[in-house]
């Protein structure tokens, strides 16, 4: 089942995620590094990582969205797509809490339950991330009807932005 929304042959949702996911395991890990050094520097680059994180998944959220409403009900795909929608809405939300309870602090200090948000939303990320690879690898959701080992390049006879 093809992606909704393309890019240049390739769907949309799939290319952004790896951005606010990048942005998040980055935002984490430094801030329990953080825990165990005297920097000034990370609680700033940390609290930004996360809050840039979160807008774009909000961007990727859309094109999920769009893709997961075109995906036929009453099917596994559809299932695992609500989960997987679900649970990152909700890690986002646990991350958005995070910053939002650094943005009172003084040069965005982590303190210990917005760290503690932080790793449960990385956790549920985690998850979620397996969830995605399974609708993709496993059920083909986002797959072009194409696809084989010989395919032609799908910039050959695409358009820049190609919406189904």
């Amino acid at each position: 089942m093809e992606s909704r929304v393309k890019l240049l042959g390739h769907p949309l949702h799939q290319m952004l995620v790896p951005i606010p996911a990048g942005l998040f395991v980055v935002g984490t890990v430094l801030d329990v590094i953080d825990r165990f050094t005297n920097t000034t520097w990370i609680t700033q680059v940390t609290f930004w990582n996360i809050a840039i994180g979160i807008a774009a998944a909000l961007i990727a959220a859309i094109f999920g969205a769009a893709d997961w409403a075109t995906i036929p009900a009453q099917t596994r795909a559809k299932r695992i797509g609500a989960i997987h929608g679900l649970g990152n809405v909700a890690a986002v939300v646990l991350l958005a809490g995070a910053v939002w309870l650094r943005a009172r602090q003084e040069q965005h200090l982590t303190d210990t339950l917005s760290l503690a948000l932080e790793v449960v939303a990385l956790l549920m990320l985690g998850v979620t991330a397996w969830l995605g690879g399974e609708l993709v690898d496993r059920l083909g959701v986002g797959v072009d009807e194409g696809a084989n080992l010989n395919a032609p390049s799908s910039l050959r006879a695409k358009h820049l932005i190609e919406r189904r």
